[in-house]
């Protein structure tokens, strides 16, 4: 009930939701069955634990899901403080990465398919599935890549909402302007120079703590704007009201 009260800790616990999930297709999944550099020893560890792959697709789409719920919380936390922006912060920050991630998805599933070596690939050499799956994979990286100029440009629009709405830490927009240029150097940086990128991220990880801290002062403290807080109106309100609605004594 608090939080239904609470818009703000709406948003917080969708925010914690997504950071708890999101790793798994991110991180442990591709630590567990990614051989840089040896797509004979990926190929066959996706065909011996094709669980975890599903299981990595499948909290992909989770998270593309709760992507869209957590800017819709944003929209109605920051909706009274500006509704274009918070529109944007709706397109930019959920509709299409949201979007982006469900295509991933597709090309995780060719993965998948040319490692299985369905009936209607026996014709394809294994050693050319092979390469065809680890495209199918590249391709995935690739959208991730792409992906990361929205990760950073939402967070724009968000940082001018945070700082505008006094009810709010303004150092918290601050942090979310330099957790965005940070990801979308991450994303230019793929796209152009790709043998500095894991460099980057390195040298990055410090302002992508921005969205942790905006998380956790959300899920802690809440957010609730002025509007929502606003009290019964007064008694002199109250007064004019029902002067205002009483019907008039029959002639």
């Amino acid at each position: 009930m608090r939080s239904a009260r609470n818009p703000g800790r709406v948003a917080g616990l969708w925010y914690l939701l997504l950071s708890i999930i999101g790793p798994l297709p991110l991180i442990y999944v591709p630590s567990k069955l990614f051989v840089p550099g040896d797509s004979t020893a990926t190929v066959a560890n996706i065909a011996a634990h094709e669980g975890l792959f599903r299981l990595g697709i499948m909290a992909e789409l989770i998270c593309a899901v709760i992507l869209v719920f957590l800017v819709l919380a944003f929209y109605r936390l920051f909706k009274g403080v500006d509704q274009h922006l918070a529109a944007l912060v709706v397109i930019l920050g959920g509709v299409m990465p949201a979007t982006i991630i469900f295509v991933g998805a597709v090309s995780q599933g060719g993965a998948l398919m040319l490692v299985r070596g369905r009936d209607f690939l026996s014709v394809i050499d294994a050693p050319q599935r092979n390469a065809l799956a680890m495209l199918f994979l590249g391709l995935r990286d690739y959208q991730n890549t792409a992906a990361e100029i929205l990760w950073g440009l939402w967070l724009l629009p968000l940082a001018l909402l945070v700082y505008r709405s006094r009810f709010m830490p303004r150092f918290l927009a601050v942090w979310l302007v330099v957790n965005g240029f940070a990801y979308v150097l991450l994303s230019l940086t793929g796209v152009l120079w790709p043998q500095y990128q894991d460099r980057v991220f390195s040298l990055s990880s410090p302002a992508r703590l921005g969205e942790m801290a905006l998380m956790l002062w959300l899920v802690i403290k809440g957010a609730v704007p002025p509007a929502e807080t606003a009290g019964p109106p007064s008694s002199a309100g109250a007064d004019v009201y029902e002067l205002r609605h009483t019907p008039e004594p029959a002639a």
